[in-house]
């Protein structure tokens, strides 16, 4: 069995916003969520960051609910109720309860690790709070998802650092094929603001202090974002049935692994994961119109990227609209991946191809079309959404317009 997959609805919590629509809109202005970051941390040399804003925990969740989330988890609930709504769905509705949960994760719940460590190591105490695994695990999110949607069919996490979203996609997207369901609410949340993990990305010495703009020859590296990317598949036949709104097909994805360095990109697993994606859904190179890039404004990674891109299409590269939105929402890490599989499939489904945001001047090794500063209406039919994370990790996905 292997049945047509198609996405019907979409939540996003990210520095742009606390829904998709304003995610939506703020991307095709080109606006940026990078903001100095006023936080209550002493001693961190990392000063900007894409947060989410106006977040008052409280107006989303209960008090006792609140007891249970680290903050991960609750973006990914915020997000997982908007796209499961986005759908038409409800909660109770068979096609939810029975529906599969895969949300992905490169931190987990480091906000509650980092309140235990405090203190534990800080303030001496002698205890922690009998909740903390609950509340901290990397699967935390996933089963307050399942908690607040009602959702009881397959619920799992998934880890591969920044790939994690577009790999808690895929694998939802392979369960619908199977035939194992019919609806899967995918994704991934990540909320790395907290003093452990700044000082982790401050001694990598890749985070900029500037802005992040990738593909330039100014570029100095990420800058760090947070937020959730939630999408709801469902087999076209279940979609129909119902009569829903389909925003695209999920046509085919593509995963590789480099097994090489830890950070730094290789060229050939890019474009390996590129040409899996393309096979796997039955699409010519020269049919693809928009790439969404992982595109980190790192020296490494955009170099390579450019490269992959050139080898796989050749002449037809130098044709296609290529952007990241990193360069807007940040490096949500794991949720980047999601949210960016989100501006992918907007793109398609209204036209309209976001900048590349930040855009100075292209360094002298990446000579494609990165959309700069301003977005672009363009009818598209085919794009794919790239994204490389450390370890190695590969993934693209290739969505098509529904007919």
């Amino acid at each position: 069995m292997n049945r047509r997959v198609v996405i019907t609805g979409l939540g996003a919590v990210s520095g742009l916003g606390l829904n998709a629509t304003t995610f939506w809109q703020e991307l095709v202005a080109g606006q940026s969520a990078i903001k100095p970051l006023n936080l209550p941390i002493e001693d961190i040399k990392i000063s900007i960051g894409a947060l989410v804003p106006e977040f008052d925990p409280e107006n989303h969740f209960s008090s006792d609910d609140l007891t249970l989330l680290d903050r991960f988890s609750m973006l990914a609930v915020i997000a997982a109720r908007e796209a499961v709504c986005d759908a038409g769905l409800c909660s109770g509705e068979d096609s939810i309860t029975q529906a599969a949960a895969i949300i992905g994760s490169g931190c987990g719940g480091k906000h509650t690790d980092e309140a235990t460590y405090d203190q534990l190591y800080k303030q001496q105490r002698t205890r922690a709070h009998p909740l903390t695994i609950p509340k901290g695990m990397p699967s935390a999110a996933a089963s307050m998802v399942s908690k607040h949607l009602g959702i009881k069919g397959p619920t799992f996490a998934l880890a591969s650092a920044c790939a994690s979203g577009s790999h808690a996609i895929i694998q939802g997207c392979t369960m619908i094929q199977s035939g194992m369901v019919d609806v899967a609410l995918v994704g991934a949340s990540d909320a790395p603001f907290t003093f452990g993990l700044l000082k982790s990305w401050e001694a990598l010495r890749v985070a900029t202090h500037d802005t992040c703009r990738p593909f330039c020859a100014d570029r100095s590296g990420i800058v760090l974002g947070e937020g959730a990317g939630m999408v709801v598949l469902e087999s076209e036949q279940h979609a129909k049935a119902r009569g829903a709104r389909i925003y695209a097909q999920l046509a085919g994805c593509g995963m590789t692994s480099d097994a090489g360095h830890i950070t730094r990109p290789d060229v050939t697993g890019i474009s390996s994961a590129i040409i899996n994606a393309l096979d796997y859904a039955g699409i010519n190179p020269d049919e693809v119109d928009y790439v969404n890039a992982h595109g980190t404004a790192t020296q490494a990674n955009d170099i390579a990227e450019t490269a992959a891109i050139n080898q796989v299409f050749g002449d037809r590269a130098k044709k296609l609209a290529v952007s990241s939105t990193k360069s807007m929402h940040g490096h949500a890490l794991g949720a980047s991946s999601a949210l960016e599989l989100i501006a992918s499939t907007l793109a398609i489904y209204h036209g309209i191809v976001p900048p590349t945001a930040n855009f100075t001047v292209a360094d002298e090794h990446c000579d494609l079309d990165y959309v700069p500063n301003i977005a672009r209406e363009q009818e598209m039919d085919v794009a794919i959404s790239n994204s490389f994370a450390f370890g190695g990790l590969n993934s693209v996905i290739a969505i098509r317009k529904h007919s």
